[in-house]
């Protein structure tokens, strides 16, 4: 099963320069918008593809500049005989070390022999392929694959137009399902309107054990195309050759005919029982047009839970559906800085944030909270905003991310495995508590932020501390409106020690005095603590509702206290 074990890719598109050692199964690539993602596998398609010439253009050359050639190199180990026959290809099998990741020019021992591919392309548009090895350019030969292994390494691509795969064309994977070999001469020889159901007959005979794969694959992804596929003549097609002959359900209805999804999911499971011979898959957005109980049934149609991999796969997606499903191991952040594009591997200790927020990965920004408060405070604020035709956060391009409360350092722990990964971050959190010093600063030296309030204030202290009366007072109301006035009176009482009573400081608080004290809102702050807006939606509600409303009535202190995270939430990124 050939495998791709180095990808270095130079002035292609929107790649200056890219190395990278891709893994023997998936390798999902996340990022933002025209990162590259789909030039690498264009690059991959390019390089390893069956074919002689392909559409460039001067667009294809990175910044325009057609002097510096577009070169594409794909390092391919895990060889077949056919590849390893040292009278074809003995000048250019070079050894390869994976621990280390060097190649050596000679096969050897604790050594995997591979074969160097490079294609290039300058400015007369002209594609060139060729075998890379030192003692070759030292004897002063130069050579390509043979045409047979070049079909036979070809990737298959799932795109948007993947249904020439339902067909027994060149490079389908209907051709790379068995020996078998249709001929539709016979059919195609007898009257027009009888040629279908003639060659029906036939067809039997000529595919059948490619039939019985194509039906099997079927039934195990749940795609109904009737009791068995049948291989008829197209009736689209003007061609009298293998093209002609497609899949078609037990009604005759051709099989190109499916949903796109429905008709991915179909070739990925031929793909799957084809996978000795051609083992390489390109899969741009793994999700489109797929529900998500398909999209978990096609990755693992892809090989996504099983060990060993059976194929290796290189797939783009914008789903957090795919994130969730897909192992830390199995994803690759794509990233770029200066000339240079990279894609980074997610720790193992990413995978619990992979499995709870995925989407968060899917964004530029990613603000990490303490808890659901302070997610309620954000997602309040942005309701009122947009409202009022101002800048979205999530426009913007961040994620929100819940720690669910506890030590701060789970905070900074969660910001750092995004912050690592090139994700610009900041962590929101109360400072009642406060992280380990070191973590903060580890943060920072990543460029990420902190967002806090006033030294040893819980966000109830803050909210309480710093709004007028009459906001104070719509406060408690909402509280009373959700947890009921017994709730609300017993908590007032246990946080002044039954020296304060709701009655008496709704009073003060809407009296034209308004003259609560400090103490009293510290009374106020403490119950509030006990559970008054401690969800998403509370905080949503007094954020929007009361807060947002009357921000001219907050002290200029908390005013900038939530601005902070707000204007940085704002910020597009990326």
């Amino acid at each position: 099963m050939p495998v791709i074990r180095k990808v270095e890719i130079a002035n292609f598109r929107s790649i200056k320069k890219l190395v990278w050692y891709p893994g023997v199964g998936i390798n999902c690539l996340v990022g933002s918008g025209d990162s590259g993602k789909s030039t690498i596998l264009d690059a991959i398609d390019l390089c390893l593809g069956a074919r002689r010439s392909a559409n460039i253009t001067d667009a294809d050359f990175f910044g325009l500049d057609v002097e510096k050639p577009i070169s594409i190199t794909l390092l391919l180990g895990a060889l077949g005989d056919s590849l390893r026959n040292y009278e074809a290809y003995g000048d250019y099998l070079r050894g390869y070390n994976a621990e280390t990741e060097s190649l050596e020019e000679e096969p050897g021992h604790g050594l995997e022999t591979t074969l160097c591919l490079n294609l290039q392309i300058e400015g007369d548009l002209e594609l060139r392929w060729k075998l890379i090895s030192k003692r070759a350019d030292d004897k002063g030969v130069e050579r390509n694959l043979n045409w047979s292994d070049r079909v036979n390494l070809a990737p298959t691509r799932l795109g948007a137009m993947s249904d020439y795969n339902l067909a027994w064309k060149r490079g389908s994977v209907l051709m790379r399902l068995s020996e078998e070999k249709p001929d539709a001469s016979k059919a195609l020889s007898t009257a027009a309107r009888e040629a279908r159901k003639t060659f029906g007959d036939e067809a039997e005979k000529q595919l059948g054990d490619a039939l019985a794969v194509v039906n099997k694959a079927a039934g195990e992804l749940g795609i109904r195309i009737g009791a068995n596929a049948k291989a008829l003549l197209d009736t689209h097609s003007v061609s009298v050759s293998g093209g002609s002959i497609a899949l078609h359900n037990d009604q005759g209805v051709p099989l190109r005919g499916l949903g796109l999804g429905s008709t991915r999911l179909l070739i990925a499971g031929l793909q799957r029982a084809v996978a000795a011979k051609s083992s390489i898959l390109l899969v741009d957005e793994v999700e489109n047009g797929l529900e998500p109980h398909r999209i978990i049934r096609l990755l693992g149609s892809l090989g996504a839970k099983t060990t060993p991999p059976p194929q290796q796969v290189f797939a783009t997606t914008h789903s957090p559906i795919v994130l969730r499903e897909l192992d830390h191991s199995q994803l690759r952040v794509l990233r770029w800085h200066g000339d240079q594009h990279y894609p980074l591997s997610l720790p193992q200790s990413a995978q619990g944030t992979l499995r709870a927020f995925p989407e968060a990965f899917l964004a530029p920004s990613v603000l990490v909270c303490e808890g659901a408060t302070e997610i309620g405070l954000m997602r309040g604020f942005e309701q009122y905003l947009v409202s009022q035709n101002r800048q979205s956060i999530f426009a913007a391009g961040t994620a929100l991310v819940d720690c669910g409360g506890g030590h701060p350092d789970r905070a900074y722990d969660r910001a750092l495995e995004f912050a690592k990964l090139g994700y610009r971050t900041a962590v929101f959190r109360d400072d009642d508590l406060h992280p380990t010093p070191a973590k903060q600063a580890k943060l920072g030296a990543q460029n990420g932020s902190t967002f806090t309030w006033r030294a040893d204030q819980s966000i109830e202290m803050a909210l309480i501390g710093g709004a007028s009366e009459l906001v104070l007072y719509q406060m408690i109301d909402y509280a009373i409106l959700e947890h009921g006035l017994a709730l609300i009176t017993a908590h007032i009482q246990t946080a002044s020690q039954n020296a304060e009573n709701l009655d008496g400081l709704r009073a003060l608080l809407n009296s034209p005095e308004h003259s609560i004290n400090p103490g009293q809102r510290t009374v106020i702050a403490a119950a509030a603590g006990m559970g008054w807006f401690k969800t998403v939606r509370y905080m949503e509600h007094v954020a929007r509702n009361i807060l947002a409303p009357n921000f001219a009535a907050l002290t200029p202190e908390l005013q900038h206290q939530i601005n902070e995270p707000l204007i940085w939430a704002q910020q597009k990124h990326g």
